[in-house]
């Protein structure tokens, strides 16, 4: 352990220096005074940015973003509990989709604390049940120890956000600081014994499956999953808004286990006897409300997170490790593949339900051209909302890292999650997906977008209305709607108005052309797309819906 002693210096230039040891370059925030001190410290750090945003929620979904897409800690910064609040939605998806995420919190100065001082909130327990970690330092010492731990913390493990408060007043103070090294990620890998009882069971296996999850994609493991699945002729399937984790075109890609998946393909799950879960941990949506999986089935399940193991299924054999270390190690497995009949079975249901259109196919059009003309290693991502079932199910997600989407199913994720993307990978196109809820909860951010230039493309499927709540609210009270229709909002125009790009489309025609212009002007560029409120989803319009109930 190496222990950096550095000159007197304050609270707050501290911890630049932490961030500066973890190579942090992007820090995202809405300004705030009870942190100015801080602010203050990044304008004079020469590697560093700060991207403000117009609100505290974008601002927490673009850092969420930008650490998806770079795999090291996001970071952001907000003002007391107002400011806090606010970007809460952002803590909560990082802490169910395992992203690093650090956040500091401005508080009210430590002579007003429990006095209920001007926004004052007990921070670090109103964040305690969402975060891995939450802490309030009072002492300008203890600034490299517990600012680096929250760091350490936040990437190692299963990742995930940590919440660190800061009393108004330490920030000014000076002390003599002493730094640690930067966080070395653990890589666990399986025992022999491990070893030895995965072939034993995978021996016995005639129709294997792999789930791969997000644990894959944050080791840097989808070139080995790829390995290990080809060597043992495994099908693969990917868990929730985990597309990207396999090569969608490979010939041993099963289809994903999200929303609205088809029944033969989440069949696939169900004939398996021999599950291999690796980096999931195995969630509501991934498990079909906890019921895929049935006690004939052999699971075995890998993560670096050993309170993942048994959490929603004992597993058969449970193995603490790090999902490219553990993959590697399975490829010493003499276990000989006798499936290759169940393995094209199942790659043929799934590319014959890519085929299968609906009565109104204007959104699979949609998707098709977005296949057809993005570059390969474009960057997807997308609100929650009905409008991503095309998205999920038609989109080939051919290469890694190419893929953002919260599996908290956070509405309004999609434009700042692009931001945060595309500071990542400026070179890379990148598109988010949107519903017009959710679109509208941050649109403000595409200001952001244009203030900064950050040249992303945002689609708004505008329906005027809730579309998924509305859906649900057909299936359990048809004919009976309240809340869920929305006005008709002008995004294209109000895109000109904030200084972008606005496209207006009524149909898949319309929508090339705009496409080819967005991508064409290197700015930010909305298009807004005239959708058709009667197909509600993927696989049913509101008629049928309501004929379903009435049947």
């Amino acid at each position: 352990m190496v222990h950096k002693e550095s000159p007197l210096m304050t609270s707050a230039r501290a911890i630049i220096e932490c961030m500066k040891i973890e190579a942090i370059e992007k820090v995202f925030c809405v300004p705030g005074e009870s942190y100015l001190p801080v602010m203050d410290a990044i304008l004079n750090e020469p590697s560093m940015k700060l991207v403000s945003a117009r609100h505290e929620g974008g601002a927490s979904f673009m850092a969420e973003g930008y650490a998806k897409a770079t795999g090291k800690p996001g970071v952001v910064m907000a003002t007391r509990g107002v400011g806090g609040s606010n970007l809460a939605i952002g803590v909560h998806t990082a802490y169910q989709d395992s992203t690093p995420l650090v956040v500091f919190l401005g508080q009210v100065h430590s002579s007003f604390r429990g006095r209920e001082g001007f926004q004052e909130i007990d921070l670090a327990h109103f964040f305690s049940s969402i975060t891995k970690w939450t802490v309030e330092i009072d002492n300008p010492v203890r600034i490299p120890e517990l600012v680096q731990r929250a760091f350490r913390i936040a990437q190692t493990g299963r990742p995930g956000p940590v919440v660190i408060s800061l009393p108004e007043d330490l920030l000014t103070k000076e002390a003599t600081m002493e730094f640690q090294n930067p966080t070395v990620r653990p890589c666990p890998a399986p025992s022999r014994k491990e070893i030895k009882l995965v072939e034993e069971y995978m021996q016995k296996a005639e129709r294997p499956l792999i789930i791969a999850g997000g644990g894959v994609k944050i080791a840097g493991a989808e070139d080995t999953l790829v390995q290990f699945a080809e060597k043992y002729d495994m099908s693969v399937m990917a868990a929730f808004r985990r597309q990207d984790v396999f090569p969608n075109n490979h010939r041993l890609y099963a289809g994903h286990l999200g929303l609205g998946t088809e029944k033969s393909i989440v069949q696939t799950v169900k004939e398996a006897d021999f599950i291999l879960s690796v980096g999931t941990r195995l969630s509501e949506i991934t498990t079909r409300d906890y019921t895929i999986f049935n006690k004939d089935q052999t699971l075995i399940h890998m993560d670096i997170n050993v309170e993942t193991l048994g959490k929603v299924y004992a597993p058969d054999v449970g193995i603490v490790a790090d999902a490219k270390e553990g993959l590697k190690a399975l490829l010493t497995l003499s276990a000989v593949p006798n499936w290759k009949n169940w393995t094209m079975k199942r790659r043929e249901i799934y590319q014959s339900s890519l085929s299968q259109s609906v009565h109104n196919n204007s959104n699979q059009r949609i998707i098709a051209l977005l296949q057809e003309h993005l570059p390969n290693d474009a960057i997807l991502t997308n609100d929650a909302g009905n409008f991503a079932g095309w998205l999920h199910k038609y989109y080939q997600f051919n290469y890694k890292k190419t893929y953002i989407g919260p599996t908290s199913g956070a509405m309004g994720y999609g434009l700042p999650a692009a931001l945060g993307a595309k500071l990542a990978h400026p070179k890379r196109t990148v598109v988010s997906l949107s519903g017009d809820g959710g679109f509208l909860m941050t649109m403000q951010e595409l200001e952001t977008a244009v203030r900064y230039n950050i040249p992303v493309i945002s689609i708004v499927f505008n329906n005027c209305m809730y579309g998924t709540i509305r859906m649900h609210q057909e299936m359990r009270y048809p004919f009976k709607t309240i809340g869920t229709d929305l006005g008709n909002v002008p995004f294209a125009d109000m895109a000109v108005q904030l200084g972008a790009m606005g496209f207006y489309v009524k149909n898949p025609d319309e929508f090339e052309q705009a496409l080819l212009g967005a991508l064409e002007c290197q700015e930010p560029a909305l298009i807004e797309i005239e959708s058709d409120a009667e197909q509600i989803s993927v696989s049913s319009t509101i008629q049928q819906i309501r004929q379903r109930a009435a049947d």
